[in-house]
């Protein structure tokens, strides 16, 4: 899910900004002017801006992205979630995105569009809720950087207030070998259920290695959410918690 509810909370983004924020490159079988692509995942630990979604237990997901041509998309991310993720029963987060990228330079590109949360099956409460995003992708040699801002309207399912999100990615893929470093940085502000404490940083660090169409991922995730805004949102200390989250995915 990505951030949910924090007073049930629980939540990566892909581009747009899924679950666990985690970009990935597939493998893309075309027709015509239009390119699917797609993902299926486990994952030990399903963390959303850091905060843990899935109960420290392992989450399947999947991802589909159908792009034409003129830069245009249209996808669909989804997560099992559990614990503080589960919202009124529902153990499913479905991110539906549409949005548009283009490049403005060599090297240089723009990603704007609009992602929707929501939780199939929850009861007791109004967790769904939509986020415009854009993302600006720069790139120098084999490294690239990813400059991204989210930005959820006052909506009745956080709180009635406006939420932002800043985030800086960075991957460097090891020339001449199958391995890649990636890091991540992000900044949620806003007194919503999304941002326990009214706003907090999170963080992470990952290596990979890719195969085909495998990729193996092994990542340390942190926040610097305090124990006292953890329990002042309805949850306990470990979803907020450093963790390693080791991931495998498959392109298809």
């Amino acid at each position: 899910m990505r951030m949910i509810c924090l007073a049930a909370l629980a939540a990566s983004l892909a581009t747009p900004a899924f679950g666990q924020e985690v970009q990935l490159d597939t493998d893309q079988t075309a027709a015509g002017n239009v390119t699917v692509s797609g993902v299926t995942a486990l994952v030990s630990s399903y963390r959303f801006r850091g905060i843990d979604l899935s109960d420290d237990k392992v989450a399947a997901q999947g991802w589909v992205n159908v792009t034409h041509k003129s830069g245009l998309y249209v996808g669909t991310w989804a997560s099992r979630v559990d614990g503080f993720g589960e919202l009124g029963g529902s153990n499913l987060e479905l991110d539906l995105y549409a949005g548009y990228k283009t490049a403005l330079a060599d090297g240089v590109t723009l990603d704007g569009g609009l992602i929707y949360y929501a939780y199939p099956g929850s009861t007791g409460g109004n967790f769904e809720f939509f986020e415009p995003y854009a993302k600006l992708g720069l790139e120098a040699g084999p490294a690239a950087l990813t400059l991204g801002v989210a930005y959820a309207p006052a909506q009745d399912a956080i709180g009635d207030n406006d939420n932002l999100y800043i985030s800086a990615d960075a991957t460097l893929p090891i020339e001449g070998t199958p391995f890649a470093l990636d890091a991540h940085v992000g900044r949620s502000e806003g007194k919503t259920t999304l941002t326990p404490g009214e706003g907090y940083t999170d963080w992470s660090l990952g290596a990979s290695a890719s195969g085909k169409a495998l990729t193996a991922r092994v990542a340390y995730v942190d926040t610097d959410i305090s124990d006292f805004d953890a329990i002042a949102a309805g949850a306990t200390t470990e979803i907020v918690d450093a963790a390693i989250v080791v991931s495998l995915t498959a392109a298809f």
